[in-house]
């Protein structure tokens, strides 16, 4: 193979790569051995035709398209090694032609990695917030775990938002009942939107032993036989009871494994401070690499941002599926496809695209490296995080998409490193705090 025509525009290469009569005759032959089995030919079995007898009968190039399909990923790569490109996004066979000689001359266009010519990258400002722990946060951490220490009690009066009350339940549209519509002794806790929309509104101040006949409009995105109706559910109140919350004292501090009140509350105000500032330290590394990205100069090819994209996507839909619903339901169910779906997470790969090949640029003019040692401690870790063995972890990650992960951190700490942070401008502050 040779290759001829290199020419770079911006981001994108095209070039031409030559295939001899030898070499483009191995894929011919590789076509027709693939083929000859489905082809029938007068006076031979089924695939015992010899080549030149199925090409004299069709023609000699019978078996070129998919030749030259075959030929081309090898040539693509071969050519892509040669020129020493770094390609981004799918290639692109634009044009083929068999020479009088009986090879082939394959023309290639590819986008490729970015030229960058980096800004300011060291010395940035940018804003990290003073973290604090209020004595109010601390009460609503304590009032969450009295919620989960709650017993529920019944009550001998109307339920009330916030109760729990036990339930049985028939749902009818025109006087039939509809699948899915019926439950008995069901608990359902008022205002907790766990029911269609107008249900659980209709049973504040019912009582035990009550029944009650409640009017719902299902949204025109339930399920299609249902989708739209209205409907009428019969309910019979069976019991109401309400949260006991226990008192915050030291036996409530003993039983989430605390000695005392005030060393459960220093453990809290541990934990939120820890989180806090790590959260903090994240919008200050996240400000600093942004602003790095604004001073760098570079084109992002379109298609470095639809591969992202697709991989978005694909990951988005794996992890639906992994919560068991299907990926076309959940869209569905969110009233869009795949398309918008993917469209809205557009501003989001853009920003990763130009991320990535900012913390690329900065690697190599740091001459950063990914040492073997870098590469087994990363190994390590991600074998504890996921409770897998080493052995198997190492096997199944993508040896250079991971040491590229290492880099792409190692210039996140460089940026971070030399960054200074600033306080938050007065009038921000103040904005912030009418917020809350």
């Amino acid at each position: 193979m040779i290759v001829n025509n290199s020419k770079r525009e911006t981001n994108t290469v095209s070039f031409d790569v030559a295939l001899d009569a030898a070499e483009f005759d191995k894929y011919v032959n590789g076509a027709y051995l693939k083929n000859r089995k489905s082809i029938s030919v007068p006076g031979f079995r089924k695939g015992k035709a010899p080549r030149m007898v199925i090409e004299g009968l069709y023609g000699a190039e019978v078996f070129y398209e998919e030749a030259i399909e075959n030929a081309a990923n090898d040539a693509f790569t071969f050519g892509a090694e040669q020129e020493k490109l770094r390609t981004v996004g799918r290639p692109m066979l634009s044009d083929s032609q068999v020479t009088g000689e009986k090879g082939v001359v394959l023309s290639f266009r590819t986008d490729v990695w970015p030229e960058v010519t980096l800004g300011q990258y060291k010395g940035l400002e940018a804003v990290k917030d003073a973290v604090e722990v209020p004595e109010e946060d601390i009460d609503r951490e304590i009032e969450r775990m009295r919620k989960q220490n709650a017993r529920l009690v019944t009550v001998d009066r109307p339920a009330e938002n916030g109760d729990t009350v036990m339930i049985d339940y028939v749902g009818r549209h025109n006087g039939e009942e509809f699948d899915g519509g019926s439950a008995e002794n069901q608990s359902l806790e008022l205002g907790s939107d766990s029911f269609v929309p107008g249900f659980e509104s209709q049973l504040v101040g019912i009582s035990a032993g009550e029944e009650r006949d409640l009017d719902i409009h299902f949204s025109e995105n339930y399920v299609p036989e249902l989708a739209n109706k209205d409907v009428v559910f019969h309910v019979k109140c069976n019991e109401v009871k309400m949260e006991e919350l226990p008192e915050v004292d030291d036996e409530f501090a003993k039983d989430n494994d605390f000695d005392t009140v005030e060393d459960m509350k220093a453990d809290i105000r541990s934990r939120l401070l820890s989180s806090r500032e790590t959260a903090a330290q994240n919008a200050f590394t996240d400000r600093l690499v942004e602003a790095a990205g604004e001073k760098m100069t570079a084109e992002i090819p379109a298609s470095m941002v639809e591969s992202r994209l697709d991989a978005m996507l694909q990951d988005y839909a794996q992890y639906v599926e992994s919560q068991g619903m299907s990926f076309n339901d959940y869209l569905q169910m969110m009233g869009g496809d795949a398309e918008k779906f993917r469209e809205s997470m557009r501003a989001t790969a853009e920003k990763q695209s130009r991320t990535e090949v900012l913390l690329d640029a900065v690697a190599t003019a740091e001459n950063i490296e990914a040492t073997e040692d870098d590469y087994k401690e990363e190994c390590a870790r991600l074998a504890a995080n996921y409770g897998m063995p080493l052995e198997q972890v190492e096997r199944l990650v993508d040896r250079e998409a991971l040491k590229g992960d290492i880099l792409r951190r190692l210039a996140i700490k460089v940026i971070t490193d030399n960054g200074v942070a600033v306080e938050r401008p007065a009038e921000e502050k103040a904005e912030a705090a009418e917020k809350e």
